[in-house]
Protein backbone atom coordinates (compact mmCIF):
# COMPACT_ATOMS: atom_id res chain seq x y z
CA UNK A 1 0.00 0.00 0.00
CA UNK A 2 1.20 3.32 -0.63
CA UNK A 3 0.44 6.59 0.83
CA UNK A 4 0.88 10.01 0.14
CA UNK A 5 2.19 11.82 3.50
CA UNK A 6 4.72 13.64 1.99
CA UNK A 7 4.90 17.73 1.30
CA UNK A 8 2.68 18.26 4.12
CA UNK A 9 4.17 21.37 6.75
CA UNK A 10 2.06 20.72 9.92
CA UNK A 11 3.02 23.35 12.82
CA UNK A 12 5.25 25.78 10.29
CA UNK A 13 5.01 29.79 10.54
CA UNK A 14 6.24 31.68 8.11
CA UNK A 15 7.21 35.01 7.95
CA UNK A 16 8.89 37.41 5.26
CA UNK A 17 11.94 39.54 6.24
CA UNK A 18 13.42 41.50 4.06
CA UNK A 19 12.62 39.97 1.09
CA UNK A 20 12.97 36.53 2.48
CA UNK A 21 10.94 33.60 3.59
CA UNK A 22 11.89 32.48 7.19
CA UNK A 23 10.22 29.28 8.04
CA UNK A 24 9.99 29.02 11.69
CA UNK A 25 9.05 25.48 12.99
CA UNK A 26 6.49 25.71 15.58
CA UNK A 27 6.70 23.89 19.32
CA UNK A 28 5.66 20.52 19.53
CA UNK A 29 3.69 18.41 22.24
CA UNK A 30 3.08 15.02 22.78
CA UNK A 31 1.83 13.06 25.18
CA UNK A 32 1.44 8.79 25.21
CA UNK A 33 -1.29 6.70 26.93
CA UNK A 34 0.13 6.48 30.45
CA UNK A 35 0.25 10.49 30.92
CA UNK A 36 3.93 11.28 30.18
CA UNK A 37 4.59 14.12 28.08
CA UNK A 38 7.13 15.82 25.79
CA UNK A 39 7.86 19.06 24.91
CA UNK A 40 9.87 20.52 22.69
CA UNK A 41 10.57 23.83 20.83
CA UNK A 42 10.58 22.16 17.49
CA UNK A 43 10.17 18.70 15.90
CA UNK A 44 12.80 16.00 17.15
CA UNK A 45 16.00 15.46 14.61
CA UNK A 46 17.48 13.01 16.91
CA UNK A 47 15.27 10.42 17.62
CA UNK A 48 15.85 6.64 18.85
CA UNK A 49 12.25 4.09 18.38
CA UNK A 50 13.15 1.16 20.38
CA UNK A 51 10.31 -0.75 18.47
CA UNK A 52 9.76 -2.15 14.78
CA UNK A 53 6.43 -0.41 14.31
CA UNK A 54 7.38 2.73 15.88
CA UNK A 55 10.29 2.82 13.43
CA UNK A 56 7.65 2.37 10.32
CA UNK A 57 5.89 5.10 11.88
CA UNK A 58 8.22 7.49 11.72
CA UNK A 59 9.00 6.23 8.54
CA UNK A 60 5.70 6.17 7.17
CA UNK A 61 5.47 10.09 8.25
CA UNK A 62 8.72 10.81 5.75
CA UNK A 63 10.89 11.19 8.78
CA UNK A 64 13.15 8.40 8.75
CA UNK A 65 15.97 11.13 8.17
CA UNK A 66 15.14 12.07 12.03
CA UNK A 67 16.13 8.33 13.75
CA UNK A 68 19.65 7.91 15.31
CA UNK A 69 19.35 4.53 16.55
CA UNK A 70 16.65 1.74 16.49
CA UNK A 71 16.23 -1.57 17.96
CA UNK A 72 17.58 -4.77 16.33
CA UNK A 73 14.93 -6.00 14.93
CA UNK A 74 13.76 -2.98 12.96
CA UNK A 75 14.40 -3.15 9.46
CA UNK A 76 11.75 -1.20 7.38
CA UNK A 77 12.58 0.47 5.24
CA UNK A 78 15.97 -0.78 4.26
CA UNK A 79 17.60 2.60 5.19
CA UNK A 80 17.35 1.80 8.82
CA UNK A 81 19.08 -1.02 8.65
CA UNK A 82 22.37 0.78 8.64
CA UNK A 83 21.62 2.81 12.23
CA UNK A 84 23.17 1.65 15.44
CA UNK A 85 21.11 -0.82 17.24
CA UNK A 86 20.21 -0.70 20.98
CA UNK A 87 19.40 -3.82 21.62
CA UNK A 88 16.18 -5.92 21.42
CA UNK A 89 12.78 -6.03 22.90
CA UNK A 90 13.91 -7.50 25.86
CA UNK A 91 17.56 -6.45 26.76
CA UNK A 92 17.50 -2.79 25.77
CA UNK A 93 21.24 -1.39 25.56
CA UNK A 94 21.06 2.06 27.62
CA UNK A 95 24.27 3.15 26.88
CA UNK A 96 24.01 2.99 22.96
CA UNK A 97 20.98 5.33 23.54
CA UNK A 98 22.80 7.51 25.54
CA UNK A 99 25.62 7.47 23.15
CA UNK A 100 23.48 8.67 19.73
CA UNK A 101 22.04 11.65 22.10
CA UNK A 102 18.92 11.35 21.30
CA UNK A 103 16.03 14.25 21.89
CA UNK A 104 12.90 11.76 22.21
CA UNK A 105 12.88 8.24 22.57
CA UNK A 106 9.75 6.22 21.39
CA UNK A 107 9.47 2.67 22.89
CA UNK A 108 6.83 -0.10 24.05
CA UNK A 109 5.60 -0.37 27.49
CA UNK A 110 8.96 -1.07 29.41
CA UNK A 111 8.81 1.42 32.14
CA UNK A 112 12.01 0.31 33.98
CA UNK A 113 13.83 1.47 30.78
CA UNK A 114 11.71 4.80 30.12
CA UNK A 115 12.08 5.56 33.76
CA UNK A 116 15.94 5.18 33.17
CA UNK A 117 15.88 7.00 30.18
CA UNK A 118 14.32 10.01 32.18
CA UNK A 119 16.20 9.89 35.07
CA UNK A 120 19.01 10.62 32.87
CA UNK A 121 17.81 13.95 31.17
CA UNK A 122 16.04 11.83 27.95
CA UNK A 123 12.39 12.04 27.08
CA UNK A 124 11.22 8.86 26.68
CA UNK A 125 7.06 8.07 24.96
CA UNK A 126 5.95 4.71 25.79
CA UNK A 127 3.85 3.43 23.06
CA UNK A 128 2.25 -0.06 22.84
CA UNK A 129 0.18 -1.25 20.00
CA UNK A 130 -1.64 -4.31 20.87
CA UNK A 131 -4.89 -3.86 19.32
CA UNK A 132 -5.46 -2.51 15.51
CA UNK A 133 -7.52 0.30 17.02
CA UNK A 134 -4.46 1.56 18.76
CA UNK A 135 -2.83 1.92 14.96
CA UNK A 136 -4.01 5.10 14.75
CA UNK A 137 -3.87 6.15 18.18
CA UNK A 138 -0.22 5.52 17.85
CA UNK A 139 0.25 7.39 14.93
CA UNK A 140 -1.34 10.17 16.51
CA UNK A 141 1.01 10.50 18.97
CA UNK A 142 3.97 9.81 16.77
CA UNK A 143 2.36 12.85 14.46
CA UNK A 144 2.12 15.37 17.07
CA UNK A 145 5.73 14.85 18.17
CA UNK A 146 6.88 14.95 14.37
CA UNK A 147 4.95 18.19 14.32
CA UNK A 148 2.83 16.10 11.45
CA UNK A 149 -1.19 15.64 12.69
CA UNK A 150 -2.52 16.11 9.58
CA UNK A 151 -0.21 13.69 7.94
CA UNK A 152 -0.70 11.60 10.67
CA UNK A 153 -4.80 11.29 10.60
CA UNK A 154 -4.97 11.11 7.17
CA UNK A 155 -2.59 8.04 6.87
CA UNK A 156 -4.85 6.63 9.40
CA UNK A 157 -7.79 7.44 7.39
CA UNK A 158 -6.23 5.65 4.41
CA UNK A 159 -5.00 2.26 6.26
CA UNK A 160 -8.54 1.90 7.59
CA UNK A 161 -10.11 2.40 4.01
CA UNK A 162 -8.03 -0.64 2.64
CA UNK A 163 -8.11 -2.70 5.51
CA UNK A 164 -12.02 -2.31 5.19
CA UNK A 165 -11.59 -2.52 1.34
CA UNK A 166 -9.87 -6.42 1.04
CA UNK A 167 -11.63 -7.40 4.33
CA UNK A 168 -15.26 -6.38 2.41
CA UNK A 169 -13.51 -7.90 -1.17
CA UNK A 170 -12.39 -11.33 1.22
CA UNK A 171 -15.54 -11.76 2.74
CA UNK A 172 -17.18 -11.50 -0.48
CA UNK A 173 -14.75 -14.52 -2.47
CA UNK A 174 -15.34 -16.37 0.30
CA UNK A 175 -19.43 -16.89 -0.24
CA UNK A 176 -20.15 -17.09 2.81
CA UNK A 177 -17.73 -19.55 3.90
CA UNK A 178 -15.75 -19.17 7.87
CA UNK A 179 -12.67 -21.57 7.68
CA UNK A 180 -11.89 -22.87 11.19
CA UNK A 181 -7.50 -21.75 11.67
CA UNK A 182 -4.91 -22.27 13.32
CA UNK A 183 -2.01 -19.26 13.62
CA UNK A 184 1.15 -20.64 15.18
CA UNK A 185 3.65 -17.67 16.24
CA UNK A 186 6.35 -20.18 17.28
CA UNK A 187 7.02 -23.13 17.42
CA UNK A 188 6.59 -23.62 21.32
CA UNK A 189 3.85 -23.93 19.94
CA UNK A 190 2.36 -20.39 21.31
CA UNK A 191 -0.98 -19.56 19.14
CA UNK A 192 -2.46 -16.58 18.21
CA UNK A 193 -5.94 -16.48 20.03
CA UNK A 194 -8.73 -14.06 19.14
CA UNK A 195 -7.88 -11.42 21.39
CA UNK A 196 -4.66 -11.48 19.56
CA UNK A 197 -3.71 -8.55 16.95
CA UNK A 198 -3.18 -11.51 14.55
CA UNK A 199 -6.57 -12.78 15.82
CA UNK A 200 -8.01 -9.52 14.90
CA UNK A 201 -7.04 -9.61 11.54
CA UNK A 202 -8.10 -13.20 10.96
CA UNK A 203 -11.59 -12.19 12.07
CA UNK A 204 -11.57 -9.43 9.71
CA UNK A 205 -11.13 -11.56 6.89
CA UNK A 206 -13.86 -13.55 8.28
CA UNK A 207 -12.03 -16.65 9.40
CA UNK A 208 -12.87 -18.37 13.01
CA UNK A 209 -9.90 -19.23 15.83
CA UNK A 210 -10.20 -22.23 17.26
CA UNK A 211 -8.33 -21.08 20.26
CA UNK A 212 -11.00 -20.05 22.81
CA UNK A 213 -10.43 -16.83 23.96
CA UNK A 214 -10.17 -17.40 27.68
CA UNK A 215 -7.06 -19.11 26.94
CA UNK A 216 -5.56 -15.33 26.42
CA UNK A 217 -4.11 -12.96 23.19
CA UNK A 218 -0.98 -15.81 22.59
CA UNK A 219 -1.20 -18.95 24.77
CA UNK A 220 1.32 -21.44 24.94
CA UNK A 221 -1.21 -24.53 24.17
CA UNK A 222 -0.61 -28.78 24.39
CA UNK A 223 -0.32 -29.46 20.68
CA UNK A 224 -3.46 -32.16 21.45
CA UNK A 225 -5.52 -29.45 21.70
CA UNK A 226 -4.93 -28.89 17.89
CA UNK A 227 -5.54 -32.39 17.42
CA UNK A 228 -8.75 -32.04 19.16
CA UNK A 229 -9.76 -28.54 17.16
CA UNK A 230 -8.75 -30.02 13.63
CA UNK A 231 -8.65 -26.78 12.05
CA UNK A 232 -9.57 -26.26 8.44
CA UNK A 233 -6.70 -23.89 7.72
CA UNK A 234 -2.75 -24.07 9.45
CA UNK A 235 -0.67 -20.50 9.53
CA UNK A 236 2.10 -21.27 10.25
CA UNK A 237 6.23 -20.72 9.54
CA UNK A 238 8.10 -22.54 6.69
CA UNK A 239 10.49 -24.12 8.66
CA UNK A 240 7.39 -26.13 10.14
CA UNK A 241 5.60 -27.11 7.09
CA UNK A 242 7.20 -30.47 6.15
CA UNK A 243 7.78 -31.19 9.86
CA UNK A 244 3.91 -30.88 11.10
CA UNK A 245 2.74 -34.46 9.94
CA UNK A 246 5.28 -35.40 12.24
CA UNK A 247 3.74 -34.02 14.83
CA UNK A 248 2.06 -36.74 17.28
CA UNK A 249 -1.73 -37.11 15.96
CA UNK A 250 -1.34 -34.19 13.69
CA UNK A 251 -1.84 -36.08 10.20
CA UNK A 252 -5.34 -36.25 11.14
CA UNK A 253 -5.94 -33.05 11.15
CA UNK A 254 -7.78 -31.88 7.97
CA UNK A 255 -5.49 -28.63 7.05
CA UNK A 256 -2.31 -31.32 7.66
CA UNK A 257 -4.25 -33.97 5.55
CA UNK A 258 -5.51 -31.72 3.12
CA UNK A 259 -2.06 -29.40 2.78
CA UNK A 260 -4.24 -26.23 3.65
CA UNK A 261 -1.27 -24.55 5.09
CA UNK A 262 -0.19 -21.02 4.82
CA UNK A 263 3.44 -20.03 5.79
CA UNK A 264 5.19 -16.78 4.58
CA UNK A 265 8.97 -15.44 4.35
CA UNK A 266 10.07 -13.26 6.93
CA UNK A 267 9.55 -9.77 5.31
CA UNK A 268 5.91 -10.69 5.12
CA UNK A 269 5.60 -12.13 8.14
CA UNK A 270 7.04 -8.48 9.44
CA UNK A 271 3.95 -7.00 7.65
CA UNK A 272 1.57 -9.43 9.63
CA UNK A 273 2.78 -9.38 13.06
CA UNK A 274 3.76 -6.00 13.53
CA UNK A 275 1.08 -3.27 14.08
CA UNK A 276 1.74 -0.78 12.27
CA UNK A 277 1.46 1.49 9.14
CA UNK A 278 1.71 -1.43 7.03
CA UNK A 279 -1.13 -3.46 8.51
CA UNK A 280 -3.05 -3.42 5.04
CA UNK A 281 -0.07 -5.11 3.31
CA UNK A 282 0.00 -8.21 6.16
CA UNK A 283 -4.03 -8.17 5.86
CA UNK A 284 -3.67 -9.02 2.02
CA UNK A 285 -1.09 -11.80 2.60
CA UNK A 286 -3.59 -13.23 4.93
CA UNK A 287 -6.40 -12.70 2.93
CA UNK A 288 -4.32 -14.12 -0.67
CA UNK A 289 -3.68 -17.33 1.18
CA UNK A 290 -6.87 -17.96 2.92
CA UNK A 291 -8.97 -17.28 -0.35
CA UNK A 292 -6.47 -19.87 -1.97
CA UNK A 293 -6.35 -22.67 0.83
CA UNK A 294 -9.34 -22.18 2.49
CA UNK A 295 -12.22 -25.56 1.82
Amino acid sequence: MRTRTGGLLIGLAASAIAGSVVVLAAPVVARDPAGHEVRLPAPPTRIVTLLPSLTEDVCALNACGALVATDRYSNWPTEVRALPKAGGLEDIEIEQVVAVHPQVVLLGHVPRVAERLRSLGIPAIELETKGYADIARTLAVVGALLGRSEAARELGQQIDAEVARISAATRARLAGRAPWVYYEVDAGPYAAGPASYIGELLERLGARNIIAPDLGPYPKINPEYVVRRDPQVIFIAPAEVTRLAQRPGWDAIRAVREQRVCSFPPDVRDTIVRPGPRVAEGLAALAACLERVAP
